[in-house]
């Protein structure tokens, strides 16, 4: 048993789409760059390589001219259905300094055509995880899910 407390924040969705279509937007650089951000920010470069060890690497760009670089790699990948990724981690799984978070992303079937995702992010600190919350986690996230349901409704 684990006396590590847990600094995880979570948001559970439903996609109105397949299970399938959901995951390469997770995973697909093209797909992900067009909802993994809250608008007005974007997601102007990508590159993904969805394997344990493979690369997560995002910028997140600003309408004030704002960038936010993310290095990081996958940890765990069981197609369609759960994704684990960190920038504790560079591609190859080389350690970094100064981890933020840890993903944890778990698609399941919600009936037919639907998609159940629990998104969750993980944190080494309860200073962390606060700083989470207050960069705003609970909208950024359930307003990128938005934008998740819409892109996929658009490919269906």
């Amino acid at each position: 048993m684990s006396n590590t407390p847990d600094y995880t924040l979570s948001i559970t969705r439903i996609i109105d789409a397949p299970r399938s279509l959901v995951w390469s937007c997770w995973t697909e650089a093209e797909r992900l760059k067009q909802w993994y951000c809250p608008k007005p920010w974007s997601v102007p470069e990508a590159d993904l390589d969805a394997r344990p060890g493979g690369r997560m690497n995002i910028v997140m760009a600003g309408p004030d001219g704002e960038r936010i670089e993310t290095v990081g790699s996958f940890l765990e990948v069981v197609p369609q259905q759960r994704l684990v990724f960190s920038d504790s981690h560079s591609e190859g799984f080389m350690p970094r300094p100064d981890s933020f978070m840890t993903g944890v992303v778990e698609l399941s079937d919600e009936g037919t055509n639907r998609t159940r995702m629990i998104w969750s992010a993980r944190h080494a600190s309860a200073e962390s995880k606060q700083q989470h919350l207050e960069m705003g986690f609970e909208s950024g996230w359930n307003k990128a899910a938005d934008q998740l349901n819409e892109l996929t409704q658009s490919l269906v």
